[in-house]
């Protein structure tokens, strides 16, 4: 298991995952959302290439659409 922190709240993943791998865990489609890695922000196309390990942080935010 992995312990990182993700939108501020610490959580065990069982194995390293890449971001696309969590993204879409969560049911979520990685093409509609924007993420930061260690205080990174990651280009979309790079997703894949981003591996969560132990101790890292990573943001996640959604577009929500309103007037």
């Amino acid at each position: 298991m992995i312990t990182v922190t993700i939108n501020g709240k610490t959580h065990q993943l069982q194995s390293a995952l890449t971001l696309v791998e969590y993204i879409e865990s969560l049911g979520l489609s990685w093409q509609h959302i924007a993420a930061a890695h260690n205080g990174d922000v990651i280009p979309r196309e790079k997703f894949g290439e981003v591996k969560l390990k132990e101790g890292d942080s990573l943001e996640i935010v959604r577009p929500v659409g309103g007037g």
